[in-house]
This record gives structure tokens, C-alpha cells and sequence, in this order.
């Protein structure tokens, strides 16, 4: 490897991880808004044109993937359905109505932060980006920042879990009459 393409490999690496931290501001608004924290960065010609979250809460349709919505956005800003010399950032793996949607939209590379192995459509359960029976396929790159990208949904499905956890100990302990499980079991030792 010669000192060019080392030179052009890190600024490649650099403008990744650049707009998959945009995409990551995006996340941490869909956590804040009590929504599945994943973020999108649509680029055309190194100008972001589209950037969003999941909002399928808010919206209460289950079309508002943080992806749906940038490729909505970004074909009104270029006046075209086709987005072919675009890259999308996300920092989750894309599920399968956004994959299809990729596809669609003729997107040629897609830069993901973290692969979601029970819903992932880019590699984990199934590579729709890539299925050579389709007329076009995506290039695909992952684990940018996936640490970043990885620990946001962790937490957020933690917290989630936790809440539920908590919600059921508080409605247990009021059927109880306000005894929980744990002083129950104090007296009964």
C-alpha cells in the first residue's frame, strides 16, 4: 500500500465517521423523544441532503424509519426518485422495508454503524442490498463508529427493559396491598 492510498484510506475512514456521528446526533433525538434511537445521514456529492430519526411513535405510522424518511426527503431535494449518487449513513442496519427501499432508490452505498443480527437486512438475517436477482445492488460498509452506534441502542432497550421491570414490581406490589415480594419473603425467613 503506497502512501497515496494510505493518505486517501484515512480521509475515506475520517468522512465516514463524520456524517455516522451526524447520524448518531439523530439517534440520541429519537432516544430523547422516547423512540428506538436510529439515525440517518443522506450525502450527495459531500453535502448532506436528507438527515432524520425514527419517529414511528410521533408519527404513529410504522413507515417513519429514520431511512423511509430521509429517502423521502432527500428525492424532494433532488427532484428525482433515483438517489444514485448518494451514500446513506444509518447507525443500525437497515430492516427489511428499508433495505427494499434502498434498493429502490437506487442508492449505491449504504455505511452502517451496527448490524442488528435479529432484524438486520444488509447481512444478519438476510442481505436484500445485495441480492444479485435485483437490477441493482448497494455497496455496503459496516462497524463505523459501532461501538458509539452499538452502546446507544443497548442502553436504550436496557432502560426500556428496566422500566418494565419496575412497572410490573409497582403493579405487583399494589395488588399485593403494597407488599412486595421481596419484604414477603423477609418474614417468611
Amino acid at each position: 500500500m503506497g502512501l497515496k492510498e494510505s493518505m486517501a484510506e484515512k480521509k475515506e475512514i475520517k468522512t465516514r465517521e463524520k456524517y455516522m456521528k451526524m447520524a448518531l446526533k439523530e439517534a440520541e433525538k429519537a432516544a430523547k423523544a422516547n423512540e428506538v434511537p436510529i439515525g440517518c445521514v443522506i450525502v450527495h456529492n459531500g453535502k448532506v441532503i436528507a438527515k432524520d430519526h425514527n419517529r414511528r411513535n410521533k408519527d404513529k405510522s410504522v413507515l417513519s424509519h429514520a431511512e423511509i424518511l430521509c429517502i423521502g426527503e432527500a428525492c424532494k431535494k433532488i427532484k428525482d426518485w433515483r438517489l444514485e449518487e448518494c451514500t446513506m449513513y444509518v447507525t443500525l442496519e437497515p430492516c427489511q422495508m428499508c433495505a427494499g427501499a434502498i434498493v429502490q432508490a437506487r442508492v449505491p452505498e449504504v455505511v452502517i454503524g451496527t448490524m442488528n443480527p435479529k432484524a438486520g437486512c444488509a447481512g444478519s438475517v438476510i442481505n436484500i442490498l445485495q441480492m444479485p436477482q435485483f437490477t441493482h445492488q448497494v455497496d455496503v460498509t459496516t462497524g463505523v463508529l459501532e461501538e458509539e452506534c452499538s452502546a446507544l441502542i443497548s442502553k436504550f432497550f436496557a432502560d426500556l427493559r428496566d422500566e418494565k421491570r419496575q412497572f410490573r414490581e409497582e403493579a405487583e406490589a399494589e395488588i399485593n396491598g403494597g407488599v412486595s415480594k421481596e419484604k414477603d419473603t423477609e418474614d417468611q425467613e
